[in-house]
C-alpha cells in the first residue's frame, strides 16, 4: 500500500514508451482534471543518453576531477560502465503527464563529496546528479544548491593555549566592537535616546520629498522610520560617541539637517517589488537566477536583504495564505496500483498468446545482448528489428530503469533516441556513401596522411560453417545488396552450435582447380595478343588562330578528343584495338570520375639511359610532336654520319607494339 502512494516531492518512473527507457521525474503537483483523472506537473531530469555527444564530454571531465579531488577509489571498466547509468541531470523544465503512467519510486541525491561512487550500485533505484542541464541553450553547469561538506569547507581551530600563556594575537584585528553592555547608560536612558532617533528619522523623512510621495501619511512615515535601521544606526552613534547622550544628539541632528536612514524596502520602487515576487514564484528562493533574469541591476546583497524584509509585510502573509488555499485544494497523493499488463515486447514461446506486436518469433539458440545467458524465464525484443536482439528478464528490468545494458555493446548506441547521428540501418546506400571520410577533404587528408598497411580478414572455422549452415538466417545475398546493415554474428553462431549435431556427417568435395605459374600466363596473354592495325592519316587539326573560322561540330562541343579515337578507328591505350562486343569510351558519353589519391595506383618511374637521350637529340621537332600524337607507332631515327670513320653502331630496332615476350622495364 505505501509503495503504490505517491505524494508531492518523489522522484518517479514514468512510462512513455513500452521499448524505451523510464523517465525520471520529481513531482511537484497532483491536479485532478475535469473528467476525473489525475495529472502530475513533475521537473525533468535527464539521461547522459538524453543529452549530445558535447556535453557527454563535458560530463566525463567533470567526473574526472570529482574523482581526483574526492578520492575516490579505483574501479573496473564494467562499474564505470554502470556508473555513467546512474548519473542523472537536473533541469528546471516542467511538463504534465499522466499520473496512471507512473511504474515505481526511485531515489535521486545531490552528488556530495563524502559520497562514495561505488555505494550507488550497491543500492537499487538509486541515482545522482550534480549538473543541471538546460534543454533550450543546451548547456551544462554545476548546480548552485551544492551542500558544503569537506575538508575545504571546515573552520581550522588553533591549538588551545597552555595554562598561563598569554594570547599574543591583536584583538582589533581578529573582531569589531560595536555595543558595550557594560556602559555607564541605563537602559531608560538607551530607550529614551532610541525614541529620539525616530523622532529624528520621522521629520527627516517629512522634509525629504521622495520619502513624502512614497509615505503620505505620517503614520508611514513613522511606521518606516521605525525599522531596524534606524535603531541600528542609533546604538552605532551612541558606540562611536562614547554613549555620551549629548555628543550623540548632536550627531543625529548635525547641522546640515538631520540624517535619513532608509532600507531596501523604501529604495526599491512598486513595479521592482512586482517584479522579485514574480521572479519568487518562478525560482524560489534562487537568488541568483532572481538577479540575472529580472533584476540585473540590483546587487546580490539587495536582494537577499529585500526577501527577508519583503517575509515581514501584509504582502507576504496574503501570499502565504493564498498558496495554503490552494494547496488545500489540491491532492496530497494518489495512489497508482501496480502495473501488470504484459509489455508488446514480449517474445512469446510457441504455443502461448503472441504479445500485442503479434510476433510470436521464438527462436532457439539467440543469447541475451547484455549478460549472454541462454536461460531466462522472459525474453523481450531489444534493438533494431532487423538484428532479432533480445535481452534476458533481469536485463530488460536493468534496462527500463538505468537505460543501458549491464556491460558496453557496440548495439547500445543504435538504440539511443535523440542523438545527432541516425542509426545506419534506415539510410540508403547514398547516405552510407556521405558519411564515407573519403567525401570530405579533412576526412582524406587524415586518412592519406597514415601509412598503407595490408590487413587480413581472416575468419574461424566456426564462421565459415556458419555460413553455410545458418544460410537462412544469414540470407548472403541480402547482405551483399545491403553491406551498411550490421549482422548479429553472435545470434548466427548460436543457432550454428544447436544445428550441428542434425547437420549431415558427410563431408563436402572440393574440385581442386589446377592454376598455372604467373609466367606462363603472361606468356599466353602476349601471344593471343592481336597485332596493330596501322590507323589511316585523318586531316590535321588546325591551331593556327586564322583557321578558327570553321564550322564547330557535334563533336567539337564536348570537348577534347582522346588520343584512343583519332582517326575515327578505336584505338586501347597500348595501340591495340578493341575485340568486338567492347564499348569504346566514343560510343557512350561516360562520365569521368577523378580517382583520389588514396585509391590511385602507385606510379612507376621510366628511368632513360645515356643512348636513350642520345637518340632524341636527333628527333626534329615535328617528329617529337607526332610522337607524342601516337605513342603507339614506332619511331625511326636517322643517324648522320660521322665526319670521321666511327665504329659502325648497332642497328636500332624497331619496337613493335605487341610482342610475343613480357615488356620487363629496368631501372
Amino acid at each position: 500500500m505505501a509503495a503504490n502512494m505517491y505524494r508531492v516531492g518523489d522522484y518517479v518512473y514514468f512510462e512513455n514508451s513500452s521499448s524505451n527507457p523510464y523517465l525520471i521525474r520529481r513531482i511537484e503537483e497532483l491536479n485532478k482534471t475535469a473528467n476525473g483523472n489525475v495529472e502530475a506537473k513533475v521537473v525533468c531530469l535527464f539521461r547522459r543518453r538524453d543529452i549530445s555527444g558535447n556535453l557527454n564530454t563535458l560530463a566525463d571531465s567533470n567526473a574526472r576531477d570529482f574523482e581526483e579531488e574526492s578520492k575516490q577509489p579505483s574501479m573496473t571498466e564494467q562499474h564505470k560502465h554502470q556508473l555513467k547509468h546512474r548519473e542523472l541531470f537536473l533541469s528546471r523544465q516542467f511538463e504534465s503527464l499522466p499520473a496512471t503512467h507512473i511504474r515505481g519510486k526511485c531515489n535521486v541525491t545531490l552528488l556530495n563529496e563524502t559520497d562514495v561512487l561505488t555505494g550507488y550500485l550497491d543500492r537499487e533505484d538509486c541515482f545522482f546528479y550534480s549538473l543541471v542541464f538546460d534543454p533550450v541553450q543546451k548547456t551544462l553547469l554545476a548546480d548552485q544548491g551544492e551542500i558544503r561538506v569537506g575538508s575545504k569547507y571546515q573552520a581550522e581551530i588553533p591549538d588551545k593555549l597552555a595554562e598561563g600563556e598569554s594570547d599574543s594575537r591583536v584583538q582589533e584585528k581578529l573582531e569589531t566592537k560595536v555595543w558595550d553592555p557594560n556602559s555607564l547608560l541605563k537602559d531608560s536612558q538607551i530607550d529614551q535616546f532610541l525614541v529620539v532617533a525616530r523622532a529624528v528619522g520621522t521629520f527627516a523623512r517629512a522634509l525629504d520629498c521622495s520619502s513624502s510621495i512614497r509615505q503620505p501619511s505620517l503614520h508611514m512615515s513613522a511606521a518606516a522610520a521605525s525599522r531596524d535601521i534606524t535603531l541600528f544606526h542609533a546604538m552605532d552613534t551612541l558606540q562611536k560617541n562614547g554613549y555620551d547622550l549629548a555628543k550623540a544628539m548632536s550627531t543625529l541632528v548635525p547641522q546640515g539637517g538631520p540624517v535619513l536612514c532608509r532600507d531596501e524596502m523604501e529604495e526599491w520602487s512598486a513595479s521592482e517589488a512586482m517584479l522579485f515576487e514574480e521572479a519568487l514564484e518562478k525560482y524560489g528562493k534562487d537568488f541568483n537566477d532572481i538577479r540575472q533574469d529580472f533584476l540585473p541591476w540590483k546587487s546580490l546583497a539587495s536582494v537577499v536583504q529585500f526577501y527577508y524584509m519583503w517575509k515581514t509585510t501584509d504582502r507576504y502573509i496574503q501570499q502565504k495564505r493564498l498558496k495554503a488555499a490552494e494547496a488545500d485544494s489540491k491532492l496530497k497523493q494518489v495512489y497508482i496500483p501496480t502495473y501488470t499488463k504484459p509489455n508488446p515486447n514480449q517474445i512469446m514461446a510457441p504455443g502461448n498468446k503472441p504479445g500485442m506486436n503479434g510476433a510470436a518469433g521464438f527462436q532457439k539458440g539467440l543469447s541475451c545482448e547484455s549478460c549472454h545467458t541462454a536461460q531466462s524465464p522472459q525474453w523481450y525484443a531489444w534493438g533494431p528489428a532487423n538484428l532479432q536482439c533480445r535481452l534476458c528478464a533481469s536485463c530488460w528490468i536493468y534496462w527500463k530503469k538505468y537505460g543501458g545494458l549491464k556491460t558496453p555493446t557496440q548495439l547500445e548506441g543504435a538504440t539511443r533516441t535523440g542523438t545527432d547521428a541516425p542509426p545506419r540501418t534506415h539510410m540508403t546506400r547514398q547516405e552510407v556513401q556521405g558519411m564515407s571520410p573519403f567525401t570530405s577533404t579533412a576526412g582524406r587528408a587524415k586518412l592519406l596522411a597514415k601509412n598503407r598497411q595490408t590487413f587480413i580478414l581472416q575468419t574461424t572455422k566456426l564462421t565459415r560453417i556458419a555460413r553455410r549452415v545458418c544460410q537462412d538466417i544469414l540470407q548472403p545475398r541480402r547482405a551483399a545488396r545491403r553491406p551498411y546493415a550490421s549482422i548479429n554474428a553472435n545470434a548466427v553462431k548460436a543457432e550454428c552450435m544447436i544445428r550441428l549435431p542434425k547437420a549431415p556427417k558427410t563431408p563436402a568435395k572440393n574440385r581442386p582447380i589446377p592454376r598455372p605459374s604467373l609466367a606462363n600466363i603472361v606468356k599466353e596473354l602476349a601471344v593471343q595478343a592481336p597485332l596493330k592495325l596501322k590507323a589511316p592519316r585523318s586531316a590535321p587539326t588546325p591551331i593556327n588562330r586564322n583557321q578558327g573560322n570553321q564550322s564547330r561540330s557535334a563533336t567539337a562541343l564536348l570537348g577534347k578528343r582522346p588520343f584512343d579515337s583519332v582517326g575515327g578507328h578505336p584505338f586501347s591505350a597500348n595501340g591495340r584495338p578493341f575485340p568486338s562486343g567492347m564499348r569504346t569510351t566514343s560510343q557512350s558519353v561516360i562520365k569521368r570520375q577523378k580517382v583520389s589519391q588514396g585509391d590511385a595506383p602507385n606510379p612507376v618511374v621510366f628511368v632513360a639511359t645515356k643512348d636513350t637521350r642520345a637518340l632524341r637529340k636527333h628527333l626534329t621537332q615535328a617528329e617529337m610532336r607526332r610522337a607524342a600524337r601516337k605513342p603507339h607507332t614506332p619511331v625511326r631515327v636517322k643517324l648522320p654520319l660521322p665526319s670521321r670513320p666511327l665504329p659502325l653502331p648497332l642497328p636500332v630496332p624497331l619496337l613493335p607494339s605487341s610482342t610475343s615476350e613480357p615488356i620487363v622495364l629496368e631501372d
